[in-house]
């Protein structure tokens, strides 16, 4: 199986296999003790909640009792009990209220760390993008949808735990005061009547509340798809707005947010739909409910084969009972939402499982990088593939010392996807590279990556901040011909926005100097300069780093005196494979020749 193979969507049961290994690997974590701990908790202080509601139950006939004997001294006993009642409710909601909250955003910051580890692993964030399946919007599902999951799971779990706690608890108390009724104009007397009422109720309730709820796990999901897309698109339009301000895109970007906002607004219509009938069914079915009980207890009250207080506790223990069988449609919305929302964590975790699987598995081809003794990188029999196979390069062979400069042109698609490859970002294809060991590698890209936060901060990226010292930044940004920065060191700005790009790729350079690699790969990363300031740039890294080898990729033919040699990546016209040429700088001595033709 490749790994831009799409993942089969699971089905229902899959599907809840899937939430249960999930939620399992949760519990079995390294910090199993202290989670399992919690859920004791939070399952013993469900087990006080129910204590107190069938207290309250009891409590409830108690007072009606009292009233019917009109008695004083009685009812202000049942007064006092309520009070230690009312505030022993308020401590036990208040811990349980804390316990399951913590427990929610512990399982939310043990899901959100386990799938950005994974994404963030090796490059997945960006092999993702070459990958089959449903993972759009990644930074989303693991925001947003994990926490809808997490919440919505172990709210779900503690109310279906309770209702079932209060199903087999007024089950017993409806049995015990409700007594055996008479079917009207027949002999046929029936045991625990008020019980029986109580399962046809809900069950009736239960099953038309599914029915007509039916439609909206599906609206829910295509809700918050849409949702997302919607974000996203304003999140692109925002961190691009330079280019679209420049190129007076507003009117088409203002049509595109219309676009997907129509998307939110056809979901938030479907869905709209499908609570119609299931707000319309609950308002009913709960309007009844108070009264149903009262009305087939009241022939028994009228008869004198219960008292007041009796009638009251059946009643109550009736709706208690019948909410506790009710637990599937008065929870329908929230369990479409988890669903839709576990699924699409799910489907991401599922690519990001794959992509692991890719990488570990050695049945599946891809590209081999390894560490060599040597200070040399060489590069065996390499052929580079698209995630569908289609290939881009075959057959190549190369060897790249310690202190080369080497210049390589020719086809962008090409070109770029070796220096991929090279990164670790492309696992496409076959074939051998190998890594000088222990050597710092480092890899400018055209536009490089400038985090939000102090300059020196973004000088010291991936490093910590404040890594070197105020004099050697100094040095670097004046090699780089950016010093006019050095009094904004300490100042924290969005230097992707605030700063020109041909300013950006001084950084990078400065960057450089400051972390001082011994291979460095830089991929068209000057192309915002012009020819002297470029070929001046190029000129100080070789000067500043005499040692370093220095790989680019450029399409600059002003830059090929500053290079030893040059490899020109061509595609032919009739073939898939590509011809490796390569010149030679007059002052070099010339390498060994290397041809790969198709």
């Amino acid at each position: 199986m490749s790994a831009s193979s799409a993942p089969n969507r699971p089905t229902r049961l899959g599907f809840m296999r899937q939430v249960v290994r999930l939620a399992g690997a949760y519990w079995s974590s390294e910090d199993r003790l202290t989670i399992r701990g919690a859920t004791l908790v939070l399952f013993g202080l469900t087990l006080a909640q129910v204590a107190l509601v069938i207290w309250t139950n009891y409590w409830n006939r108690a007072l009606f009792d009292a009233l019917e004997i009109r008695s004083l001294s009685d009812f202000l006993i049942q007064i006092g009990n309520f009070v230690f009642i009312f505030f022993l409710t308020i401590g036990v909601t208040a811990a349980h209220l804390q316990v399951k909250r913590w427990l929610q955003l512990d399982w939310r910051r043990w899901l959100s760390e386990r799938l950005i580890d994974n994404w963030m692993a090796r490059g997945h964030h960006y092999q993702l993008l070459f990958t089959d399946g449903e993972h759009d919007n990644p930074d989303g599902r693991i925001a947003e949808d994990i926490r809808i999951a997490t919440e919505t799971a172990i709210g779900l779990a503690h109310s279906l735990v309770f209702s079932l706690l209060i199903l087999g608890s007024f089950v017993q108390i409806l049995l015990s005061v409700s007594g055996s009724a008479t079917l009207p104009g027949t002999s046929v007397v029936v045991p625990g009547y008020m019980v029986v009422a109580a399962f046809a109720y809900a069950g009736c309730g239960t099953v038309l509340g599914l029915i007509l709820g039916r439609p909206l796990i599906a609206s829910t999901n295509h809700l918050q798809t849409a949702e997302a897309n919607f974000r996203f698109g304003l999140a692109h339009a925002r961190e691009n707005s330079e280019s679209i301000a420049l190129m007076h895109g507003e009117a088409i970007e203002r049509e595109q947010s219309s676009k997907l906002f129509g998307g939110v607004e056809l979901g938030w219509n479907r869905q709209t739909l499908a609570f119609t009938w299931i707000v319309a069914f609950s308002g009913g079915y709960g309007t009844l409910l108070p009264v149903f009980p009262i009305l087939i207890a009241a022939p028994q009250f009228i008869a004198g084969a219960m008292s007041l207080g009796v009638l009251m506790q059946a009643a109550q223990a009736f709706q208690k009972l019948t909410s506790a069988l009710s637990w599937p449609i008065d929870n329908l919305g929230d369990m479409a939402k988890c669903r839709a929302s576990a699924d699409r964590v799910l489907s991401l975790y599922d690519d990001l499982l794959q992509l692991e699987q890719y990488d570990a598995t050695n049945t599946v081809p891809r590209i081999a990088l390894r560490d060599a003794d040597k200070q040399t990188l060489e590069i065996r029999d390499l052929c580079i593939t698209n995630p569908n196979g289609q290939i881009l390069l075959e057959n190549f062979n190369e060897t790249f010392h310690r202190g080369d400069r080497v210049l390589i042109a020719g086809d962008a698609t090409v070109t770029v996807a070796l220096f991929k490859v090279i990164a670790g970002l492309w696992p496409w294809g076959s074939g051998t590279v190998l890594l000088p060991r222990q050597h710092a590698i480092s890899f400018v890209p055209q536009r490089p990556f400038l985090p939000h936060g102090s300059l020196d901060a973004l000088l010291s990226y991936p490093q910590a901040a404040h890594s070197y010292e105020p004099r050697a930044i100094h040095r670097a940004l004046e090699c780089a011909g950016v010093s006019w920065l050095m009094p904004r060191l300490r100042e924290v700005d969005d230097w992707d926005r605030s700063l020109p790009l041909r300013t950006q790729q001084r950084l990078a350079f400065a960057r450089l100097l400051l972390q001082r690699p011994d291979w460095i790969f830089i991929e068209e990363a000057t192309d915002a300069l012009d020819a002297d300031a470029e070929r001046c740039l190029m000129e100080m890294l070789r000067r500043e780093l005499p040692n370093a080898t220095i790989i680019t990729i450029s399409f600059h033919a002003g830059l090929e005196a500053l290079h030893q040699r040059k490899l020109v990546l061509n595609r032919l016209r009739e073939a898939r494979f590509l011809r490796v040429e390569e010149t030679l700088d007059d002052n070099d001595e010339p390498p060994d020749a290397k041809r790969a033709n198709a």
